[in-house]
């Protein structure tokens, strides 16, 4: 199946003569059931909008996951602390917090598409002034890296709910699922390779040319994008204050307390990754349970990631799942016995294993939770919601590293994981029970 349109095919709206204009769905052709149904569904790479969109997510990636690996590389040789890299993950994460909520709600308030051109360009223009930082005497400074830091976290934070809420404009109701096991396929790609060309440059003393790659990734996002017809929210839009902005965010959660399906699809992944994250663990399992292995904390690192990508590989099944209520929970229940067979593993090759069956189960209930978000919430609330679904990916594996840290130090990783799996499996079975309407949520009552 190739990437490209079919001759003839053009834009939604032409981005010169329909300025102003606002973006219609293009419906996505969908293949057979039986043509390759395993595979992975790339039929809204038709779609020349969602193309655009899908190539800018991949010129993102790969710098982004390496600017992840260069920016504590540089502060630990800065400084020589573990606290101070400790220090500048909370210093990412704040603005991406703050400016998750708040960019949803501006994301529900104005052009969607021009809020991703100024974001990517601000993403461009902080990446670029990293790699100028690298260059300065002494190997750089710590407190304009950390603003710098701060600054792409930011932008980052109200680009991507932006970048998420225009899908269903874009592909439609029925191409959402495939369309975001296709972008999050693709960031598996980054999340694997982006750490290694990273790992190669460092070696290298090339840390200039590794944040001058994320540069470049932003500036060939923004290109893509401009193609884009307008993509403003539906309802009415009007100039934008930081005020509305905030009371945007509180009318986001007010309107999530009356849809308990919605909130659902975050309370699952915040169980899932409060009680199961197992990356505080590697370094100790690495030095202790497999010291003879070479490698085996690359290896631990990589485990869930690959288990991500080859599910996404074989997604085509995903996007035609209509319970994705049912089948998220299943996808959680998968993850969570997966992490209790990772704490009791005694080699190397079946804790990997483990992982990457918890990372398929974790890639199968993302694609359907971000979908049940996209489509169930209307068009005037799926920014916000897309923030907050961004605070709490990024924030729930930080607190699942805290709990698995404080609980293996205290007695043992096989213990933090065993029981931290077994409350993941329980609490999903408890789920299904007092929450019967997110069992029981089909796809095929929301399209429309």
């Amino acid at each position: 199946m190739t990437a490209h349109g079919t001759p003839g095919e053009q834009l939604p709206v032409d981005p010169v003569e329909g300025a102003g204009k606002v973006a219609e769905p293009v419906p996505v052709r969908r293949r057979p059931t039986s043509s390759r149904g395993w595979a992975i569904d790339t039929s809204p790479l038709h779609n020349p909008g969602y193309r655009r969109l899908f190539w800018g997510v991949a010129a993102t990636m790969l710098g982004q996951q390496m600017t992840l690996v260069a920016v504590p590389f540089q502060v630990y040789d800065l400084t020589g602390s573990s606290l101070l890299v400790g220090v500048t993950s909370i210093v990412a994460l704040v603005p991406l917090v703050v400016f998750g909520l708040l960019g949803g709600a501006i994301a529900d308030a104005m052009d969607r598409r021009r809020l991703m051109l100024v974001t990517g360009a601000g993403s461009a223009v902080t990446s670029a002034l990293l790699a100028v930082q690298a260059l300065l005497p002494g190997g750089g400074n710590i407190w304009l890296l950390w603003v710098l830091v701060a600054a792409v976290s930011g932008f980052t934070a109200v680009n991507q709910p932006t970048r998420s809420a225009v899908i269903p404009a874009l592909v439609g109701t029925a191409g959402v699922p495939a369309a975001n096991a296709l972008a999050m396929t693709v960031r598996q790609v980054g999340v694997i390779a982006g750490p290694l060309l990273a790992g190669v440059l460092i070696s290298l003393g090339d840390l200039f040319l590794a944040y001058a790659v994320d540069a470049l990734g932003f500036l060939v996002a923004v290109l893509l994008l401009r193609g884009l017809p307008p993509l403003p929210p539906a309802g009415r839009t009007g100039p934008l204050r930081l005020g509305a902005a905030v009371r945007g965010v509180g009318e986001g959660f007010t309107f999530l307390r009356t849809q308990p399906v919605l909130l659902m699809t975050f309370v699952v992944d915040v169980i899932a990754m409060l009680f199961a994250w197992p990356q505080a663990v590697f370094p100790e399992l690495s030095e202790t349970r497999f010291e003879g292995s070479p490698n085996g904390l690359g290896w631990l690192f990589a485990g869930v990631s690959v288990g991500a990508l080859l599910m996404g590989l074989t997604s085509g099944w995903v996007s035609r799942v209509d319970r994705q209520g049912a089948v998220v929970l299943a996808a959680i229940v998968v993850w969570g016995i997966a992490i209790i067979g990772f704490g009791l593993a005694s080699t190397l090759w079946l804790a990997v294993l483990c992982l990457a069956v918890a990372g398929a189960g974790d890639m199968v209930s993302a694609v359907l939770r971000s979908s049940m978000l996209q489509t169930a919430a209307p068009d005037d609330m799926r920014g916000r919601m897309q923030g907050v679904f961004l605070v709490v990916v990024a924030g729930g594996p930080r607190l699942g590293d805290l709990r698995a840290g404080a609980i293996a130090s205290a007695a043992g990783v096989s213990v933090a994981m065993v029981s931290g799996g077994i409350v993941v499996v329980v609490a999903m079975v408890v789920v299904a029970l007092v929450v019967p309407s997110f069992l029981h949520f089909r796809a095929s009552r929301t399209a429309g």
